[in-house]
């Protein structure tokens, strides 16, 4: 005969989430096909530290699991952006417990009531908009937010500089640390920008600070080891 606590927990009913690979190797996108994970369809949330999620129970909890550098929660996923020397292997398993953990027993709101009214989404039309950007926001929320957030991120509106044609934008998730975010950037956002409104002549990524540091200590990095060979003797010639 099964225990009383042992039937229960055979009763409790689980999600079956689906994990899939991004373009950046240290960020995995949760997606459970039967819940919605915040209430809002077209709005993202995006967690650097525990500091910064006091307003996101679920992304609180899942700070405590050891390895996780950032968090971001959309409508119907969640996206998870680890350490470099974690092991998606040890990792996956115990974010996808938590997920199930945290969503079944619904005792507590994925985003609380305070942050879901005071955000608001970058790409929403606002009257203040001039048409040149209501063009901008409303290319990039019906052909390029899609396909970002496909690959487990998402993307900001920042401004619109019109002296200079600059539109400066925000990726976020597993975008904005890939390998590959210059070249969605550039390749990608900035050509169909300019392809179809005239006015914009360069996109340009807004990067959080302690992002700006990273990048210039790894220029720096750079710049070292390059100087280092430079300044190195050339190989003797070889013998005869």
């Amino acid at each position: 005969m099964f225990h009383k606590t042992a039937l229960s927990r055979l009763s409790k009913r689980l999600l079956s989430f689906k994990t899939y690979p991004t373009p950046n190797q240290n960020a995995l996108k949760f997606v459970s096909p039967e819940c919605a994970i915040s209430p809002l369809e077209n709005k993202t949330f995006e967690f650097g530290s525990s500091l910064q999620a006091v307003h996101s129970p679920l992304a609180l909890k899942l700070f405590k699991i050891a390895g996780i550098k950032s968090v971001m929660i959309g409508h119907d996923f969640l996206t998870v952006n680890k350490q470099d020397h974690i092991n998606w292997a040890n990792l996956r398993p115990e974010v996808t417990e938590l997920l199930d953990e945290f969503l079944t027993a619904n005792k507590e709101p994925t985003i609380t009531k305070e942050l879901l009214e005071s955000e608001e989404d970058s790409l929403a039309a606002n009257e203040n908009d001039t048409e040149i950007v209501a063009m901008i926001k409303e290319l990039i929320e019906t052909r390029i937010r899609p396909a970002i957030q496909d690959d487990g991120g998402d993307i900001e509106y920042k401004a619109f500089d019109e002296e200079t044609g600059t539109v400066f934008l925000k990726l976020q998730g597993a975008c904005k640390s890939c390998s590959a975010s210059e070249d969605t950037l550039k390749g990608g956002i900035e050509a169909m920008l300019m392809h179809y409104i005239e006015e914009v002549r360069e996109v340009v990524q807004i990067l959080d600070p302690e992002e700006e540091i990273a990048n210039k200590e790894f220029e720096r990095l750079e710049q070292k080891l390059k100087d280092r060979k430079d300044a190195s003797p050339p190989p003797p010639p070889p013998s005869l």
